[in-house]
């Protein structure tokens, strides 16, 4: 070797007989390199501590099975990346982070799952400068072989939901309300056998619920709250011994007993609803005794009074409040014919019709969905259903096997439209709306822990987090916590 090559190899820090390298770190082993680009082939791991400067880099047939978010953010100046003809069935989100230059990429040739965990990737590919060369999906079965630029992102169904527990409430209960009070939300719970109404609000410091306040209820069926500025009231519906209405003047006074309610005609209320009749609020109460009828009690200075009185000797056990056309209707459940529905017409409710095919109901509740208007039907023995309204009747949509359920109950929770089917002898059933066939699917049970014989459902948002309450009436009442999951992750 002549001088000045000795003198070049001294200046690399290579030794005289030494056979010269590329520095460490540019050119990892196993792989060919040039001054802009690297070829790796056969290596059984991801090569690693390439030059930064890296234009060109081809990963083909290594023994890589999956890499790692992030993976190239040492080669920023990257403009084309193969990983063709390898073992990757997914690809990590953000695997290409950080690189802005890319003007192609090649995938093909590996075995891809084109299931959630490559739906990032279809959203990403029409949102950079660069060609990417997809290939074909391996599994699953029903898309093997179809390759990936051909599939739409919008027929991926990555986002799930879970009802985790999340705390009990000791004492059992018919009724769940959630209502917002000087901007708080708060619950009211129904709990015959400690003879209360029971309002909980937030715990920020525990981050839990906790007891506000309680009135005095014995025997009571359901706490239906109002909230009129910065005016509480709460109406307190009792089998024995008298309804009541409770009201709260201001936020830093307690509830205190405002007026008995109807003593004669309410004998054995089952049901407590609320509705806005010409602009004034109304409570409508069902009965279930024999002599006694469901009662409608408008706003009349102070207190209120009986408007109406409805569906006589029928022993009705639930009312509901919807509005149908532009106009407000009420729909009466009872032990002894189908549902009635009545229309408001001329200052009073007035008999439309009964629900057709729907014996043996024994509470509706409403939903609204696409502009459609959707009706839960609770039947204790057999099969509870779901019904649509056409314009003039509701007609049969759906039927969901049931044993001892007293409460069928829709919730909007964030995006979902979901529904709750309790069950005396079995788990709860949770469903969701299926936007795209309209009917309800099994979506999970609630539990653990059971619930014991449940009577209502209410969800409630605080502090950006979601709950479900979950009323019992052999068991304590249990709050469950709504999260959301990203699948694609």
């Amino acid at each position: 070797m002549g001088g000045a090559g000795i003198l070049l190899l001294l200046l690399a820090g290579v030794g005289v007989g030494e056979a010269w390298r590329p520095p460490k770190g540019k050119c990892p082993l196993g792989c060919s390199c040039s001054k802009d680009s690297a070829l790796c082939e056969g290596s059984p791991d991801l090569p690693e501590s390439f030059a930064p400067t890296l234009l060109s880099l081809s990963l083909v047939r290594t023994g890589v099975t999956q890499l790692k978010a992030g993976s190239f953010l040492r080669v920023p100046s990257l403009h084309l990346l193969s990983l063709a003809n390898n073992h990757l069935e997914t690809l990590p989100r953000f695997l290409f982070r950080g690189l802005e230059t890319l003007t192609h990429v090649d995938l093909r040739g590996n075995p891809f799952q084109c299931d959630c965990r490559v739906l990032w990737l279809l959203q990403w590919i029409p949102t950079v400068n660069a060609s990417v060369g997809t290939g074909a999906c391996a599994g699953p079965a029903a898309l093997a072989h179809m390759q990936l630029h051909h599939l739409d992102p919008k027929t991926f169904k990555c986002r799930a939901i879970e009802l985790s527990w999340f705390q009990t409430v000791g004492e059992s209960a018919l009724g769940v309300e959630a209502f917002s009070y000087q901007g708080e939300p708060h619950v009211v719970l129904a709990q015959p056998f400690a003879g209360r109404c029971l309002i909980l609000t937030w715990d920020y410091s525990l981050q839990r619920f906790r007891q506000e306040e309680e009135l005095s209820a014995p025997s009571v069926v359901s706490c239906k709250p109002l909230v009129l500025g910065p005016r509480l009231f709460v109406l307190a519906a009792r089998l024995w011994g008298g309804s009541q209405l409770w009201a709260r003047p201001g936020p830093d006074l307690r509830l205190a007993p405002l007026q008995a309610l109807a003593p004669r005609r309410l004998l054995r209320p089952n049901d407590a609803e609320l509705l806005w009749l010409d602009g004034q609020p109304c409570f409508v109460v069902a009965d279930a005794s024999k002599a006694g009828s469901t009662t409608l009690l408008c706003r009349d200075g102070p207190g209120f009074y009986p408007r109406q009185s409805l569906h006589a000797w029928h022993r009705d056990t639930d009312a509901e409040a919807l509005e149908l056309d532009g106009r407000p209707h009420l729909l009466l459940a009872s032990a002894s014919q189908r549902p009635v529905l009545f229309h408001w017409f001329g200052g009073r409710f007035e008999r439309r019709t009964d629900i057709p095919e729907a014996e043996d109901v024994y509470a509706t509740r409403h939903f609204q969905a696409s502009g459609d208007v959707f009706l839960c039907l609770t039947r204790y023995i057999g099969d509870s259903m779901v019904m649509r309204w056409d314009g003039s009747m509701f007609r049969p949509l759906q039927q969901l096997p049931s044993r001892g359920a007293h409460v069928f109950q829709p919730l909007l929770i964030a995006r979902d439209q979901l529904a709750i089917l309790g069950s005396d002898f079995a788990f709860s059933q949770v469903f969701r709306l299926e936007p795209d066939r309209g009917l309800l699917e099994p979506l999970q049970e609630l539990g653990p822990p059971a619930l014991v014989a449940p009577r209502a459902f209410a969800h409630i948002t605080m502090a950006g987090r979601r709950f479900l309450f979950a009323a019992c009436f052999k068991g304590p009442t249990q709050i469950y916590q709504h999260h959301e999951l990203d699948l694609s992750a």
